[in-house]
């Protein structure tokens, strides 16, 4: 765990050369750009409160739901405080600190992510605090690579709960001791929607730190992966009310309907396995299937081959054409053209996959391994 806010001053920096917008989409750029101190004007395309006062920007990681839980609860905190706000939600890879120049904010969160390179050190240059929450290792093992912190940013790198754990947690200290001060004690969320919204983190944080120990938690993600669409509030504003509705008992139903659905739907597709060899049988060989058109069930499709691969004393692998990485539980393999041309040929039609040609005329092709 890092909580990090040195006290020296930052480093001068050169100034920084006109960049390319970096922003994936185009709408949260001019919503960014249209919310200067001098404009809360409803109109903004920002989810922006009804409030006056020095701004702070709750800019979150899209798409995932450690980083929408975390900006629900920025919101909840300035609507309690009375203080203006406004979300936004960025890919993590995609901001540049010169998107945010002179856009008026005074303070800045980065929720469940730091953005690349020094973008959080780069950002306070042009916002007077900038607050970062992260829970990723990957994460805690860059920032020694940043060099000195400037003082006016704040790092909360937690690897042991989800950001949006870490970021309901900050806010629920810091409005308790804002209402405090005042006499009056308040509570981000409601009894009701306290208990709904804790046992959803509960199944967020178990797949975010990879624990996977709560029961039926891989249904729980199936079910959630559709509601990530929702997730803009530039496209969605009415994505926080919804948030606060999701239900652990029914992502579940849904989620285990839609697992045995698919399952049942890669059975009945997995009619003509055959047999490659893996590394010009190097290392052994293993069943394989093409799923032309059918995208959507390359997970349950290499799951079930895997199992009748070693079933048939094959190797324990599913080999799909799809293209594998990206996931723990995918890999890839190295196989001849000659040997991949014959494969193609079981069916005559054109095969979807992603080809990647490497060094001795050899193609990698996507395989679903299953995880041990």
């Amino acid at each position: 765990m890092l909580r990090r806010r040195p006290r020296f001053s930052a480093a001068p920096s050169e100034p920084a050369p006109a960049l390319r917008r970096a922003f994936r989409s185009a709408a949260a750029l001019e919503a960014i750009h249209s919310h200067a101190l001098s404009s809360t004007s409803s109109s903004s395309l920002l989810d922006a409160d009804d409030q006056v006062g020095p701004a702070s920007l709750a800019l979150y990681n899209y798409p995932t739901f450690a980083g929408a839980y975390a900006a629900l609860a920025a919101r909840l905190f300035h609507r309690r405080a009375g203080a203006a706000s406004s979300s936004c939600p960025s890919p993590p890879s995609s901001p540049s600190a010169e998107d945010f120049k002179a856009t008026g904010f005074q303070t800045c969160y980065l929720l469940d992510f730091v953005g690349p390179n020094k973008f959080a050190f780069e950002l306070a240059r042009f916002v007077p605090s900038v607050i970062a929450f992260d829970h990723r290792q990957s994460t805690l093992a860059r920032i020694p690579q940043f060099g000195p912190c400037p003082s006016n940013v704040e790092l909360h790198i937690d690897t042991t709960k989800t950001s949006a754990r870490a970021v309901f947690d900050y806010f629920s200290k810091k409005l308790a001791e804002t209402k405090s001060d005042a006499g009056v004690f308040d509570n981000l969320l409601d009894q009701e929607d306290q208990e709904r919204v804790s046992n959803i983190l509960e199944y967020v944080e178990d797949a975010d730190l990879r624990r996977w120990q709560l029961p039926n938690t891989k249904e729980f993600q199936t079910a959630l992966r559709d509601e990530r669409t929702k997730l803009n509030c530039v496209t969605n504003p009415h994505v926080y009310e919804q948030l606060l509705q999701l239900d652990v008992g029914d992502l579940l139903t849904r989620g285990k309907s839609l697992a045995h659905d698919r399952l049942q739907a890669a059975t009945e597709f997995l009619h003509k396995p055959f047999k490659i060899k893996i590394g010009r049988g190097s290392y052994g060989e293993c069943l394989a299937i093409r799923a032309d058109g059918h995208s959507e069930l390359s997970h349950e499709i290499g799951l079930e081959l895997s199992r009748r691969s070693a079933a048939a004393g094959l190797r324990p692998i599913g080999a799909v054409a799809y293209g594998g990485g990206g996931k723990p539980s995918s890999s890839s393999f190295a196989l001849t053209m000659d040997e991949f041309n014959s494969w193609t040929s079981v069916n005559s039609n054109p095969v979807s996959v992603h080809l990647i040609r490497t060094p001795g005329s050899m193609t990698s092709v996507g395989i679903n391994v299953p995880r041990i």
